[in-house]
Parts: C-alpha cells; structure tokens; sequence
C-alpha cells in the first residue's frame, strides 16, 4: 500500500484577519507513504501521524517546497500530511474541524493549519473552520526573502494594548475583509488591506512590506504581512498578475518572486 499525498502553503491574517484568516496556495509539500519501518519520532509530520494511528510500520517520504519559517504556513502544511494519512489508514473520514484541534497542539497557527486543511479562504475561532471561499478576489504574488522570521520572537514584539483609534481601524477593515472575499469584490479587498493591530509591530522584521506599500506596482489592490513575515504578499488584479510580478521582480532581483494563486483544494491524497 502506498499513500501520496500533498498540502498546500498557505498566507495568514491576510491584513486586519489577525489569527483568524488564512488562504491555501497552490504551492505544496507532498508526502509518500508506503510499507516499511522508517519513520522518525522526531519528525513534526510522523508525530502529527501519531495523533492519529501509530507510526510502526510505515515509512515516510517528505518533499518540502514551501520556505521554512517565511511565514508560508510550512510547519502547518507538514502537519496536514501527518494528520490526513493517518486518518485515511485508520479508515476514518474527518472534517477539517475535526483534524484541527490534534493539529493546533503541535502547529500552533489554527489559521493557517485551517486552510491547508480545508483549501480556499477560511477563517478560525475557537475550534471552528469556516471555509468563506474557493478564492480570493486577487492574486497573491509572493516577496520571499532570505531572512527567516521566528514565529515566537515575533509575537513578542506586538503589544499588550493598542490605541483604541488603531482597533476601530482594525475592526472596520475586518469586517470589509469578510465582506470581500464573500462578495469577490476588489474594491472592498483593497479596502480592507490596512491593519494597524499586528503588522506595525511587526515592521521591523519585514521591511519589504513599507517599501512596497510605498509604491504599489500599477495593478496591485494592496500588500499584506504573509502570517508573522517576512515574506509579503502583493495582492494583484488577476488580469493584472502578471505584469505585477514582472516589476516586483525587477525591483527586487534578491528576492523570490512567486506569482501563485489561491488553491481551493486542501490536503489530500495526489
């Protein structure tokens, strides 16, 4: 019996969504599981698997495409490849909400695990995963640097309180984010592209996002902190995608410029 898998990258927040939005990218870690006795306790992937049924017996292949630490959702999409197979051999069939809560307390990132999982657009509270679309309402072009961000580092640099100005900000391109991407109306995504509750904080980490937001190459909506950094996603107008990257590519030649799209298929079997 041999398993192939893969799970999707995926972009978090997606602005004023601060842990609760996140969409899947049609770039993806892959997972071949097969017969054998190779598998690595110490593994995030095997022990994600070990949630779920027991590791003996199996031997696991991974392909890791997605930068580690960039703020690309890797760790959650090598969970998804644990928690997914264990569940097929185990003969269950579970929900993304049901694969979420054994997943979180590895992961941590209930956004971005939440997509990978479910695909699309989602967003997460409290256990619960609302899948709000197959797409978003323009295309992610990714700025990848070198740099890597810790997850943890990061969150200590954001506050304990914010201006009470900053979180009506927030909250009121919040609720335009929500309406966009229900809608598939750019106005209202471009709209919503401007936090004050996390990404300031986390400025300094991510440089690239004020340079680009400073000159937002002609068919872009807007640019948005991809999770905690430092990779920064430029949020183009599909007829417009191409032409973005090619100038973001221009302007930054040591960067990686991924032009992608948001994928509505979660993990699952290849």
């Amino acid at each position: 019996m041999t398993l192939r898998l893969r799970a999707p990258a995926s972009t978090a927040n997606l602005g004023p969504g601060f842990d609760c939005a996140a969409a899947a990218l049609d770039l993806w870690n892959e997972l071949e599981l097969e017969k054998g006795d190779d598998a690595d306790p110490d593994h995030l992937g095997v022990q994600a698997f070990s949630r779920l049924a027991s590791p003996d017996g199996w031997s696991f292949s991974f392909t890791d495409r997605i930068p580690r630490e960039r703020g690309l959702g890797s760790s959650a999409s090598i969970v998804a490849l644990g928690l997914v197979p264990a569940a097929i051999v185990t003969g269950r069939d579970p929900s993304a909400e049901e694969l979420l809560a054994p997943g979180v307390e590895l992961e941590g990132h209930a956004d971005n695990l939440a997509a990978t999982l479910a695909g699309g657009v989602t967003l997460t509270s409290g256990g619960r995963v609302t899948r709000l679309a197959d797409d978003a309402p323009a295309e992610p072009v990714a700025l990848v640097p070198d740099a890597r961000v810790n997850t943890k580092e990061s969150r200590s640099a954001l506050p304990d309180t914010v201006p009470h100005g900053d979180a009506a900000h927030t909250a009121a391109r919040a609720a335009y984010l929500g309406a966009a991407l229900a809608s598939g109306s750019p106005e209202l995504f471009a709209e919503a592209l401007d936090d004050r509750l996390h990404e300031p904080y986390r400025a300094a980490r991510a440089p690239l996002l004020a340079q680009v937001r400073d000159d937002l190459p002609a068919g872009a909506l807007g640019a948005t902190l991809s999770g905690s950094g430092p990779t920064v996603i430029v949020w183009a107008r599909p007829e417009q995608a191409v032409s973005v990257a090619e100038e973001l590519a221009r302007r930054y030649p040591d960067v990686d410029v991924l032009r992608l799209k948001v994928t509505p298929i979660g993990a699952g079997p290849v």
